[in-house]
Formats: structure tokens, sequence, C-alpha cells
């Protein structure tokens, strides 16, 4: 018996030490909820004094405990959050049942995760605020990349893809390099040098965008942790500033941006153009550019006005067939308020009296309607004006420079246009030549096209093949300088992004279809042209009863440029 006793006490002190090695605290009461056993963890976490409480209620001295409450509804609570004085712990109460149904008592196991919930309650709150600071970034305006302290990319907002054309799958995780076109990441250099970097330049997207990029440091607790770039689209500044330029050509005020240096003609021809340009710029003598539309007739003008000595006086110009039918006078003269039915309240200052001082430049002039010729006539005769409306005569100072594609002489003679109009402006008749007329400055026109282009576009194109500038060179370019730019335009188009040579592949289509009609090869194509333009003459002389002075006209080409023609195709 005795023996069986030290056995039980053996077994008893064994489970003593095991509950009193556990970092959970466990509290044993019987069937009337009175303590029989609480381990060293639970006297440590509940701040219970050093005596015995075996044989006490537990409720005594364990606030807010509910073992009494297991013990009488012998149900057992799982995973409850108790705070007890000031620990909070999580405790499972569990009562004991004997295999006849018997109650013999409870136990709680618990554990102090005061600490915990703090931690977790910190977790959430950066939880939390990181998503505060996500919604912030991805709900602004800014196109905004974050990196970490390596340079990867961590964090873009939906304005980011917007303008790089890169989404959070693309960029993620990635170095800040994999969104630039052309220049150095900033995000790379920040994480070198720990310090802002604003205002750099740089292209980004498969689009090349323009982009001006501000990138600042992050510390926390002075050490690096990464960078935080906001991305700024120049294109957008630089659309307003076309919408302000368009909207500037509208109301027809304009400075005068070219000068002589931004013509392109090495040619005969071209050359004698410029050389009778720059003579009569330092004069005050009324000039008339002939010329087919789109050789550059107002880049003459704008030329001849900035080497004058009204270069920082007005310039401003009008296209006299853009305005409509019985507009233009009151336009170039103003008008009196209540001149005429519509208008402006307080009236209008003319053209003319805007120019005052400087140069008016009159485009398309064999479009101004009869009655306006008639009194132009009369300010280039007297240099006074009188608004409509009024009878008041002011005198005025102003450079006239006039232009056409049209033949005044066949007007004058059919009477839509006043001869004495005729001989005031042609002072200094200047007469462009059009571009199959100076085929030797295609090349650099072309080079300069393409330097002007890369620029709009965001491209990269260095160069034309020998083969495709062949082909530019034998087309007849009826629309001039103009065309051959649209022409450039829509075979950049049609190339990669990556191509930097305009080849033969590279030209819109109906060359293309033109060059497959004639076996492809370049002798073939220069003998089509040829042909063509030969019919062309030929069908001109029949229509003009063999006349070359008006066959000559009708082309819109000198009369020595047909004669060159017609001897160099042998027709008679």
């Amino acid at each position: 018996m005795d023996l069986e006793n030290v056995m039980i006490d053996s077994k008893y002190e064994y489970y003593e030490q095991a509950l009193n090695s556990m970092i959970e605290g466990v509290i044993m009461v019987n069937a009337q909820a009175e303590v029989i056993f609480i381990n060293r963890t639970a006297r440590q976490i509940l701040h219970l004094k050093d005596e015995d409480y075996t044989g006490k209620k537990v409720v005594d001295f364990v606030p807010n405990t509910r073992l009494h409450k297991v013990v009488e509804d012998k149900k057992p609570e799982i995973d409850r959050i108790q705070n007890v004085g000031n620990v909070k712990i999580i405790t499972s109460r569990i009562p004991l049942i004997d295999e006849n149904g018997n109650l013999k008592g409870a136990f709680a196991v618990f554990r102090d995760i005061t600490e915990v919930q703090k931690m977790a309650e910190e977790v959430t709150d950066l939880k939390r605020v990181r998503l505060m600071l996500e919604k912030i970034i991805k709900s602004t305006d800014d196109a905004i990349s974050v990196a970490d302290a390596k340079g990867n990319l961590v964090m873009v907002n939906p304005e980011y893809t917007k303008l790089t054309g890169f989404n959070e799958e693309d960029v993620i995780g990635k170095p800040a390099t994999i969104d630039i076109a052309e220049g150095e990441s900033v995000h790379i250099m920040v994480a070198k040098e720990k310090r802002p970097i604003f205002g750099h330049r740089l292209k980004v997207g498969p689009m090349k965008k323009d982009v001006i990029v501000d990138v600042t440091p992050l510390f926390i607790d002075d050490k690096f942790v990464g960078s935080v770039g906001v991305i700024h689209d120049v294109s957008k500044i630089i659309s307003l500033s076309r919408e302000l330029e368009e909207a500037n050509r509208v109301i027809r005020h304009l400075r005068a941006k070219y000068t002589f240096d931004d013509i392109i003609g090495n040619g005969r021809a071209m050359q004698i153009a410029i050389m009778q340009a720059k003579k009569v710029a330092s004069t005050r003598a009324t000039v008339l550019l002939r010329g087919e539309s789109g050789t550059g007739k107002e880049l003459f003008a704008h030329a001849i006005h900035n080497a004058s000595d009204r270069k920082n006086s007005a310039f401003v110009s009008v296209n006299c067939a853009a305005l409509p039918e019985g507009i233009l006078e009151s336009e170039l003269f103003g008008y009196e308020e209540g001149a005429f039915t519509g208008a402006r309240k307080g009236g209008k200052i003319g053209l003319l009296e805007e120019s005052n001082g400087g140069t008016l430049f009159l485009d398309e002039i064999g479009k101004m309607e009869l009655n306006v010729q008639s009194r132009f006539l009369r300010f280039l005769q007297e240099m006074e004006i009188t608004k409509l409306g009024s009878t008041k005569v002011k005198h005025l100072d102003v450079r006239i420079i006039a232009a056409t594609n049209i033949n005044l002489e066949d007007m004058v003679k059919n009477g839509t246009f006043i001869p004495d109009l005729y001989y005031r402006l042609n002072v200094v008749p200047i007469y462009i030549p059009p571009l199959r007329e100076r085929i030797e400055d295609i090349e650099p026109l072309v080079k300069y096209i393409i330097r002007k282009l890369n620029q709009e576009y965001g491209r990269s194109v260095e160069k034309i093949s020998k083969d495709a500038l062949n082909v530019i060179e034998n087309i007849s370019w009826p629309g001039n300088v103009r065309e051959l730019e649209n022409f450039i335009a829509r075979a950049m188009i049609n190339m990669d992004i990556s191509e930097k040579e305009i080849t033969v592949s590279s030209l819109p289509s109906y060359v293309q279809v033109h060059k497959k009609n004639v076996n492809g090869t370049k002798h073939d194509l220069k003998k089509s042209l040829a042909d063509y333009e030969k019919g062309l003459i030929e069908e001109a002389l029949k229509t003009n009863d063999r006349n070359r002075k008006k066959t000559a006209l009708s082309l819109g080409i000198s009369l020595r440029t047909l004669f060159y023609k017609m001897e160099n195709y042998h027709i008679k």
C-alpha cells in the first residue's frame, strides 16, 4: 500500500512538473468550481500572489473567469478573448466528464496575447496606411512610380499606365529601366546618389513619349529604402502649345517664324528666287510671290519680313480664299459699331491697321472679290483707309506681300482682276519654282522633313535608301513640298518603331502598286514615270493647239522647262 502511494505521489509530481513547464497558463477546478491546481505560467499571467489557492473558489481571485459557468453548463468554450486586468488572454475552457457522464470538474488553458495583439494592431494600421497611400497614389492625376532600394519597381498607378503604355504586370519587380525608350533611369540614379533629382528629360514607352521626371529618395530611420517618381507628360504641353499656335493662326496675328536660312534650295531657279527676295527685303516695295500651291510662298513672305527693318513689328497673314464671301472687306479695313447687321459692339480694327508699321501678307490674292480689289487699290495708291461705317481717314505705313498660284494675267484679260491692282502688286514679282523643276533639292528636303517628323512622331529614322530616294525623285509632285512632306509622313508611319531607314517597301501603297506594275526595278520605274510625263505633255500640247506658251502655263511649268522636256522626250 505504501508503495502504491509512493507511485501515485511520483505520478502527481511528474504531471505537476510537466504542467508547470508549459508556456500556457493552466487552471483546474473540481465539480464545485474550487481550484485543485494552478501552474506557474497561470500565476505569472494573472499576477497572482505566491500562496496556496487550492480549495478556493476560482471566481474569488480570477477576474472575469467563466470556469464556474463551464462547470454549471458542462459546455466547452474554445479560443475566447478575455481581458484580465491589463492583460489580454486567449483561453479555452473544457469540462471534465467521466465515461458515465458525471461531471468531475473543468480546466482552462490560456495564453497572454497582449503583445501579440499590439503587434497585430500595428500590422493592421500599417496595412491601413499602405492601402490609403495606394489609393492616394492611384487616384492622383500625375503618373507615379515607386522603386525599392535596388531600383526595382514596386508600385505604379493608372496614370503611369496611360502615359507609358506599361501596366503593373509588365513592370512590377523589374528594374526601373524597363519603361525607358531613351535616357537613363532616374530611380537608378537616385538609388546611387541618395539625393532628389528634378526635371530630368526622358522618352518612355513604345511611343517614346517626351516626359520630365522628378524623383525623391525615401528614408526610414536614416536608411535608404527606395524612391518615388512623378512623371510629367511633355507632349501635353506641346499639344497645348500647338493649340495656342493654331488659335494665333485663326486670328492671324503672327510673328514671322522663318528666315532665309530655313529655305532649302540649291538649284539655280531657287537660288534666283532667294536672291531676288533678299534684295527686295530691305526696301518697302510690294512683292508678288508666284508659284504653285505648296512651293513655299508663305515661307518666303516670313523670310522677307524678317530680313527687313520691320522685323520687330507686326506680321499679319490672311488667306483671301479662306474667308467667306463679303467678310474680307470688313476684315481688312475694319468697321464701326452698327456699320452693318451683326457688326460687333464697339466696332473692330481691320487687319491693315493692325499691320501698321509692319507687313501684311495676302495669300491667294487672286481670290479677292472685285469690290474689295477696288477698295484695296485705293489703299495702295494713297496708303489711307476708312473703316466701314466711318468717314474718318487714317494714314498707314504697311508693307504688302501678296501671293498667288493663279495666272493673274488671264484674270486681267477676262475682267476678274483689276489691271491697275495687278500693276500695283506686280512691282517685284518673284517666281518660286515647283519641286519637279528642282530635283536636286529633293534629297536635302527629305532629310530635313525626316528630322522634323522624328520630333513630331517620336521616331528615330536616320536616313532614306538610295532606291527609295530615286523613286521620290521621279515623282512629279503636283502638291510640291507640302505633298512631299505628307508622303514622307505616311512612309514613316508605315515603318516599324525600330526601323532606322526609309526603304522602297516603306513608301505609301500607290507607289508600291506602281512599282509592282513595272516589275519592281529602278530602271522600269523611271521609264514608267517618264512615259507618264511624256503623255501628259503631248495631251496638253494637243489641247492647246500646239501653243507652247499656253501648254507650259496649263502644266504649271516654265516655258524653258517645257522646251527641255520636249527635247528630252523627242516630242515635236
